[in-house]
């Protein structure tokens, strides 16, 4: 492609021609040019020479210049030059110490083998433009959904050709029990394209909310326009999914829009995801009622909200049970990530035998520490007083204005609780010195003796065994496995520790033993 007697102007239209063929920047083929002329005269005038190529952009004119540096002591000649000599060789007196000159070297016959490397350097540039040209034209496409042609099937894979580029669907973000054949076109989302080595991989999926979400951007105008709002979306790919709408002009039905006439656009989206039930909810701000539209059809009695874990108690009759829950639990799974809260589910008499067997522990630890009878142990119960600690830490006037307790009784139940905590707290440091934990964890601001213990007999016994927890380990959470959510118990979740109460406990370790 090099040679000595190519025409300057036929350079310029193989540019043109390789440029649009590859659709890449022209700039970059001469560049590539440039680079394997300069390889090849580096060869033939020597490789310890500073040599530039230029191609002018108009002409075709190849330029090869080698290049030295204006030096006062010459230590490389192939790339030095003293002030002296520069002046005599480029007869001007206004060169500095610092500058550049140069010499323009002849032009170059490629031979057969720098012909060669000269091609090899031209087609790697080339191969790496048009590499960065496709990742520059997928990732805008990232977070999009791609149609495209199955090319091949790879060990329950699905490779899809995109025009020019190939995408992945792997196994696992396919919807189950679809059958795909050479030859199908189909549509999937773009979730993310990474840049290797080897060139970019572009990986798509039928199985992600987000792919529910952008055909519903498709296929229903007032989403794409931004009137409605899609909130949130829970799917179990295949079989259920739910997606919670909001629209911005209270003139506008958001289910009823993306419903469509007689069901018209949803059908097509379900059709697209081979029969996936869709539940289309109304986004609202009152909590409870989000929840109980999450679960339809189930009807829901009532609703007990903890912000701060997360979580929330679901109260309902035996006969909506099975409906809340759903086959497999299914239901209450996907309504559990649509609002993301954990939901536990409860019939009204599950809930009142929950709240007795509470309120017969409490009494049973208030009669056992201070010796009093059943029914006054009830009565502190019904009153809020639930804990040792809420008694010692009240006064005579507050615990006397329940009826039967006079101001002395008062006093003396205050007075049993600090001794019992006492003896507790003497027989909890017993406990921690047998298990041998550290003084530090002891004294980590925050932490309780009852937490200390259960930590000693899980083995955490340093402040840096401590520290290099995690706040899930500490108060559960969910992992999400294959689609599935796994529950992980966490070490302290008895204590009902929020996350900012967790995330304050590891983060005071950490800068203690990190500091």
């Amino acid at each position: 492609m090099l040679n000595r007697g190519l025409d300057k102007l036929e350079l310029l239209r193989i540019v043109e021609a390789v440029a649009n063929e590859k659709s890449i920047d022209k700039e970059l083929v001469i560049g590539s040019m440039e680079s394997a002329i300069q390889k090849a005269a580096l060869t033939k005038f020597g490789n310890d020479n500073n040599i530039e190529v230029y191609i002018d952009r108009e002409s075709g004119d190849i330029k090869i210049q080698k290049v030295l540096s204006i030096v006062e002591n010459v230590e490389d000649p192939s790339r030095e030059i003293t002030l002296v000599d520069a002046i005599k060789f480029k007869k001007d007196k206004n060169l500095k110490l610092g500058e550049k000159i140069y010499e323009e070297l002849p032009q170059i016959d490629f031979g057969r083998i720098a012909a060669q490397s000269a091609k090899q350097v031209i087609s790697s540039r080339v191969r790496e433009a048009e590499k960065n040209r496709q990742y520059e034209d997928f990732i805008d496409k990232q977070g999009h959904i791609l149609s495209g042609i199955i090319k091949r099937l790879e060990y329950g894979n699905v490779i899809v050709d995109l025009g020019k580029a190939e995408g992945v669907i792997k196994k696992d973000e396919l919807i189950p029990r679809e059958i795909l054949k050479t030859g199908d076109r189909v549509k999937a989302y773009c979730y993310e394209v990474k840049k290797e080595l080897k060139g970019h991989q572009i990986f798509l999926s039928r199985a992600h909310p987000q792919f529910l979400a952008k055909l519903f951007f498709q296929e229903v105008p007032e989403i794409y326009e931004g009137t409605i709002e899609i909130k949130s979306v829970a799917r179990d790919p295949g079989s259920r999914a739910k997606i919670c709408v909001h629209s911005q002009d209270s003139s506008i039905d958001p289910v009823g829009a993306c419903v469509g006439m007689r069901g018209s656009r949803v059908q097509t989206i379900v059709n697209e995801l081979h029969g996936e039930k869709i539940d289309i909810i109304k986004w609202t701000e009152d909590l409870p009622t989000l929840i109980s539209e999450s679960l339809s059809p189930a009807e829901i009695q009532r609703v007990l909200i903890d912000q701060e874990n997360k979580r929330i108690d679901i109260i309902l009759t035996e006969e909506n049970l099975s409906k809340a829950i759903g086959r497999r639990g299914q239901n209450v799974r996907l309504a559990s990530k649509l609002t993301n809260f954990e939901i536990d589910i409860l019939t009204d008499k599950e809930d009142s035998e929950r709240r007795q067997a509470e309120f017969k522990d409490r009494t049973e630890t208030l009669i056992k520490n201070l010796e009093v009878d059943e029914t006054l142990g009830q009565l502190l119960v019904s009153e809020g007083f639930t804990s040792i600690e809420e008694i010692a830490q009240s006064t005579p006037e507050n615990i006397s204005k329940i009826d039967a307790i006079d101001e002395d009784t008062a006093k003396e139940l205050i007075s049993r609780s600090k001794e019992t905590l006492v003896k507790e707290k003497e027989a909890v440091a017993e406990k921690l010195k047998e298990l041998g934990v550290d003084e530090k964890l002891i004294n980590l601001k925050g932490m309780t003796q009852g937490m200390l213990v259960i930590l000693g007999q899980k083995n955490i016994k340093k402040i840096s065994d401590f520290a290099d927890l995690s706040s899930d380990e500490l108060i559960g959470g969910f992992d999400e496995i294959k689609g599935k959510k796994i529950r992980i118990d966490g070490y302290l979740e008895e204590f009902s520790l929020s996350r900012k109460e967790a995330d304050d406990l590891i983060m005071s370790a950490r800068e203690i033993v990190y500091k």
